[in-house]
């Protein structure tokens, strides 16, 4: 056990976290205007690519995910720019020094800053599963492979909604969040359906008991919503 440990400081000395925590947390890489974020978090991820000055959204990606021998791998649940994509598998070379992410994916070598490490009372994969109407909780029932999530790190949010027997997609929208004092505040850089939501802050009332979180206020409609998200 202390040759263990003394290995691990040794490492971590060099720069090196231990691989099967290292990858979660976001990340982020610019191209010119563009953007695109990596979130890793409870064995999933979702990649986007954005221009928050164009209020544009380009892409994004999502599924499960976990660190193998050297290997970010899983299935991907959802593709806007592939549907064919969905529900096959995948394995990307990945090395976490510090920081940085270097990736290896679709031919091309990438490297990625570190953005938060994933901490947080919020951080986590989260699922709609109640919906308030007429004062009352209505329970959402799942139906084939439909589902909305969201997806939290430390700093960043993205929701999505998918189907992940069809591949349909529905729909999704991310940025930055804060969350203090029972108030859950989302910064949207990116909305698939409305670019003009780009730039806008939303905030809600929000508390976490057991795996469930509760958020209540109003939408980027300005339509009132009391929601139940479960982990």
């Amino acid at each position: 056990m202390k040759k263990m440990l003394a290995a691990m400081l040794a490492l971590a000395t060099l720069g090196w976290t231990p691989q099967e925590k290292s990858h979660v947390g976001a990340w982020e890489m610019k191209e010119g205007g563009v953007t695109h974020t990596l979130v890793v978090i409870d064995d999933y991820f979702s990649l986007s690519s954005f221009d928050i000055a164009g209020r544009r959204f380009i892409q994004t990606q999502g599924g499960t995910c976990v660190m193998k021998d050297g290997r970010l791998e899983g299935k991907v649940e959802y593709h806007t720019s592939d549907k064919s994509k969905v529900g096959t598998s995948y394995a990307w070379k990945a090395d976490v020094r510090r920081e940085r992410l270097q990736l290896e994916r679709e031919g091309a070598r990438e490297t990625w800053r570190r953005t938060d490490d994933g901490q947080g009372p919020l951080a986590g994969n989260w699922r709609i599963t109640g919906r308030d109407q007429g004062g009352r909780m209505v329970e959402m029932q799942p139906r084939g492979g439909r589902k909305t999530i969201k997806l939290l790190s430390g700093q960043r949010f993205q929701w999505a909604a998918i189907n992940t027997e069809t591949g349909e997609f529905s729909g999704t929208g991310g940025g930055r969040y804060t969350f203090a004092d029972g108030k859950y505040t989302e910064h949207i850089e990116f909305f698939s359906r409305d670019s003009t939501r780009v730039g806008m802050s939303l905030s809600f009332d929000g508390r976490v008991e057991g795996r469930h979180w509760f958020h209540s206020g109003k939408s980027s409609k300005g339509d009132p919503i009391n929601e139940r998200w479960s982990r």
